[in-house]
């Protein structure tokens, strides 16, 4: 899965590098605005998609946790902070955002925990990030919602993130990894004409281990209510490199 990640690409690099045509809702941004060290479910987070109507590619705050529009209340999204790719298209709330509303999730990093021995024990949290230091692009699909009773209300944009099974780097200490679309595919995912289902699936395609690192970190990650560059410092006498 993908619970926690790094966020501290300032939004105008980030509109620069998947190439955002505007930046919106910036005064709405809440705590995306801010560079974040350990960004948790439920909050705001930056996503890049493509407007149907004019193809004007756009970055902006989404609610991290999908709302399907059918959904009676938001509290739904609690639990759909990812979506896992091999049910994409038989979910109920993932199939129609599989076909018509894709997104990008830029990220510098993730985080992920090897549990102890058999399952006991504290969790070990490792750092993964990119070996060449570029944001990551998270594969994800994106929803808007009001509430059933008020429909002309502002819309929550909500996003959920898509993982797949873990290389065999992220695999020493976790069975699930976010997807990670290659430059290449930004376009055919972000594309909102592009529904066939077959095509868009395809893109789905695991980043190549190698071009990933990993480390231990602190168990300070643990707490959500720590935010800090420290977070994300490799435990003494751990470089990047393998789980150690």
């Amino acid at each position: 899965m993908c619970g926690r990640y790094v966020a501290t690409t300032p939004p105008s690099l980030l509109a620069e590098r998947f190439g955002a045509d505007e930046v919106v809702d910036e005064d709405e941004a809440g705590e995306a605005a801010s560079a974040r060290w350990n960004v948790a479910p439920t909050t705001k987070v930056w996503a890049l998609a493509t407007s149907r109507s004019s193809g004007t590619r756009r970055l902006g705050p989404f609610r991290w946790g999908l709302v399907p529009n059918w959904a009676k209340d938001p509290s739904v999204g609690n639990r759909m902070i990812n979506a896992r790719v091999e049910k994409l298209r038989t979910g109920a709330a993932y199939k129609r955002a599989l076909q018509r509303r894709r997104c990008i999730v830029p990220a510098d990093a993730f985080y992920e925990w090897r549990r102890g021995p058999s399952g006991r024990g504290r969790s070990q949290p490792f750092l993964i990030r990119r070996r060449d230091g570029e944001p990551m692009a998270f594969a994800g699909l994106w929803d808007l919602w009001r509430p059933p009773d008020d429909p002309e209300a502002h819309p929550l944009r909500s996003c959920t993130i898509i993982t797949t099974e873990a290389d065999e780097l992220v695999g020493r200490v976790h069975d699930r990894m976010p997807v990670m679309l290659s430059r290449a595919r930004w376009e055919g995912w972000l594309d909102p004409g592009n529904e066939d289902l077959d095509v868009v699936s395809g893109l789905l395609v695991p980043t190549a281990a190698e071009e990933l690192e990993m480390f231990p970190v602190g168990p300070e990650v643990n707490d959500v209510r720590n935010d800090s560059p420290e977070l994300a410092l490799p435990l003494e006498g751990h470089g990047p490199g393998g789980p150690g």
